[in-house]
């Protein structure tokens, strides 16, 4: 059953999956062929009015065509999962459940605009692509240090995230 999404709750999940998507950039584990898993801390800072700022761990499992991205509290409390694959995405908070067509269209729905997927895989494997608005700067991944930056749409965002390389 499809939910509607409150305006609010939609912003606000939509920052915590850009955040967990594009904290991809920690060092892969091979999970099955053609499949990788990373696991990191991350924290997002938005340029929204009043500025908005979240941190927490992620693990994401998959590829742009398949996958799934759990995003957990300090304390290990799982905060939302989202899961995609051809057939569909979805995202569950709590006993909360959206879905949608594709994972671009749950991101649009969340927050006006699709997240670059793709972009974001290929970031994982340290290949920078700047796509839709953003751009990584993987400058410091040996160091287990990388930045992301949004300009467009508005607001612009920031991710930093601290990983084990």
């Amino acid at each position: 059953m499809n939910h509607p999404v409150r305006p609010d709750a939609g912003r606000r999940a939509l920052l915590w999956l850009a955040a967990g998507l594009l904290s991809a950039c920690a060092t892969p584990r091979l999970v099955t062929p053609g499949e990788a898993s990373w696991s990191g801390r991350l924290a997002l800072q938005v340029d929204s009015n009043p500025p908005q700022s979240y941190s927490a761990g992620f693990d994401l499992h998959g590829s742009p065509q398949a996958g799934e991205l759990q995003l957990t509290s300090p304390l290990g409390n799982t905060l939302a999962t989202v899961q995609w694959a051809p057939g569909g995405a979805e995202l569950r908070q709590g006993d909360q459940v959206t879905r949608r067509a594709t994972l671009d269209d749950l991101t649009t729905d969340l927050g006006g605009t699709p997240l670059p997927v793709a972009a974001l895989f290929a970031w994982l494997r340290g290949q920078a692509l700047d796509v839709g608005g953003w751009q990584a700067d993987l400058s410091r991944q040996h160091e287990g240090r990388v930045t992301a930056r949004r300009t467009q749409p508005l607001p612009s965002a920031e991710l930093r995230i601290v990983f084990q390389p």
